[in-house]
């Protein structure tokens, strides 16, 4: 039985719809181990007993509960793998943030007992789910995470260099040794930079939501694969400011009594941030309407730290249209939102 075929897409509507479930299942796998969490719509308290990790017994035990289920797993590296393997067992498999649990880490902790406090947080509707597809464009992740990991490593080399030249160290034996290692990495680290961005290439080719994002000011190839490969699916944001958070470029204040505590900066893609970022000093570097809407706001006034910002946001803001519509990018699109705001504040 495929159950799958019923599953919502996640991130779209509401969070968690107990109410369609019988079986609330909660799962704390490890190497050797699996903690299994088991609560009937009734009931009160959950069941939880321990097994040795066994996807096939998994599944057989899925089988054996009659109704809709949903089962709940924390967001580990062996997630994503779970979610592919098990999301036809039940209607809904939540893969949840394991940050927002904080229950898990009050009094004593064992797998069984971490995957009992899961399930209750799961029957209450109190888990932040984590997005997972079977898209193949969740595929992209890996190569983009593995081109961050190689040019990670290849700053770190070339800052290495640069210090030891610095410090004229190369005079020395050992410090011949080390500068002609470090050459030997860069060499390695250019060249496989040039075939990850190769890849890059290929996909921009063929992708036509890729083929949509790099025209865009300050984003280019490598900020396009970064940003489909993030989001995957515009969708999952209702709207703008959820993705601006998402990003990285918003921020949530903090309220008690009537009285502001500042802002708290919600947990974001590091990734996406980045991109942002890049793309608007690229944008405000050179000519064109991007760099015409930043000389707009400096002329209204505003400070030119927020308006670099108010110019990540706006690339974002592109972007996420230009995904979640499959629309060309218009370059001048801020000016006619200019035009109708005066328009309404006249009449």
């Amino acid at each position: 039985m495929n159950r799958s075929k019923i599953a919502p897409v996640p991130g779209k509507g509401k969070d968690l719809v107990l109410e369609d479930y019988d079986h609330y299942v909660a799962l704390d796998w490890s190497e050797r181990t699996m903690a299994i969490a088991h609560m009937g719509k009734r009931v009160q308290a959950p069941t939880v007993f321990e097994r040795p990790s066994n996807l096939k017994d998994l599944k057989a035990y899925l089988a054996t509960l009659r109704g809709p289920i949903v089962m709940v797993i924390e967001e580990t590296t062996t997630a994503h793998w779970l979610y592919l393997e098990l999301r036809g067992s039940v209607e809904r498999l939540v893969i949840c943030n394991p940050y927002r649990n904080r229950l898990l880490s009050e009094g004593a902790k064992t797998d069984k007992i971490d995957a009992g406090k899961l399930c209750m947080l799961l029957r209450s509707g109190l888990l932040k789910e984590v997005y997972h597809s079977t898209d193949k464009l969740f595929e992209l992740r890996t190569l983009v995470s593995s081109y961050q990991d190689v040019v990670q490593a290849g700053v770190r080399a070339k800052c290495q260099r640069s210090a030891l030249n610095r410090a004229r160290a190369e005079g020395g034996a050992y410090g011949a040794f080390v500068t002609g290692h470090l050459d030997k990495v860069i060499a390695l680290y250019e060249e496989t930079k040039k075939e990850y961005e190769k890849k890059f290439q290929e996909q921009c080719r063929k992708n036509k939501q890729l083929k949509l994002l790099t025209p865009i000011t300050g984003i280019g190839v490598i900020g396009a694969v970064k940003i489909l490969a993030t989001v995957v699916d515009a969708r999952r944001f209702p709207r703008r400011g959820q993705y601006w958070a998402y990003c990285g470029l918003a921020r949530n204040e903090k309220l008690s009594g009537g009285r502001s505590y500042g802002h708290r900066k919600p947990k974001y893609s590091h990734v996406l941030k980045s991109v942002y970022k890049s793309a608007a000093l690229a944008a405000i570097q050179s000519k064109g309407p991007i760099r015409e809407y930043y000389d707009r706001l400096l002329a209204d006034g505003e400070a030119e730290h927020n308006a670099r910002h108010a110019v990540a946001r706006y690339i974002a803001t592109v972007t996420y249209g230009v995904l979640k519509n499959g629309t060309p990018y218009d370059p001048y699109r801020w000016r006619k939102s200019s035009v109708s705001q005066k328009e309404n504040k006249v009449a």
